[in-house]
């Protein structure tokens, strides 16, 4: 064995989404099929009736004026969208920082930032969010949501998977 094979480290291969074109291929197909459904809900889903799929799974077409779970629904419009575009921004910034190995985080930014230009798309469109997936049973039900909610909230729980399990390097 020589001494430079004793001292190499295998480098880790990039990240799918690490790279630029195939995170922006993937962000242009999600909020391309995130907005067909919402076009489709807008166009034959009834307006706020429940329309049972199995047991304690419903579509139900609804307008979110605020942002996730209806939080900040009494806020300006304009204030809602700078502050999507602001999360965006920082999400690409960490995009940009994170280590091209760490896959997980990568996959997280993707699905975010997907998720947020396709609701900003909505609120763009139609001054609203279209939301119409409903959990529920006969005494609780979650808030309503859609595709692009879906996204960044797995999105999220992608970079937080990748904060706890994956390993770090060392520091030189």
């Amino acid at each position: 064995m020589t001494d430079s094979e004793t001292h190499e480290q295998p480098t880790a291969k990039p990240a799918l989404f690490s790279r630029p074109l195939p995170i922006l291929i993937f962000i242009v197909v999600a909020v391309v099929l995130d907005q067909a459904i919402k076009i489709m809900v807008d166009n034959w889903l009834p307006l706020q009736e429940m329309v049972p799929v199995i047991p304690m799974l419903a579509l139900y077409r609804t307008y979110n004026l605020g942002v996730a779970f209806s939080m900040l629904s009494g806020m300006d419009g304009w204030f809602i969208v700078g502050m999507r575009l602001v999360i965006v921004a920082f999400v690409l910034w960490l995009w940009r920082r994170t280590p091209d190995h760490r896959w997980l985080a990568h996959t997280g930014f993707a699905l975010i930032i997907a998720g947020a230009l396709g609701n900003l798309l909505d609120r763009f469109l139609y001054g609203h969010v279209i939301d119409y997936i409903l959990f529920h049973t006969q005494t609780w039900s979650f808030a309503v949501f859609n595709l692009a909610d879906s996204f960044i909230t797995v999105g999220a729980g992608c970079v937080i998977l990748d904060e706890l399990l994956m390993p770090k390097k060392a520091k030189a």
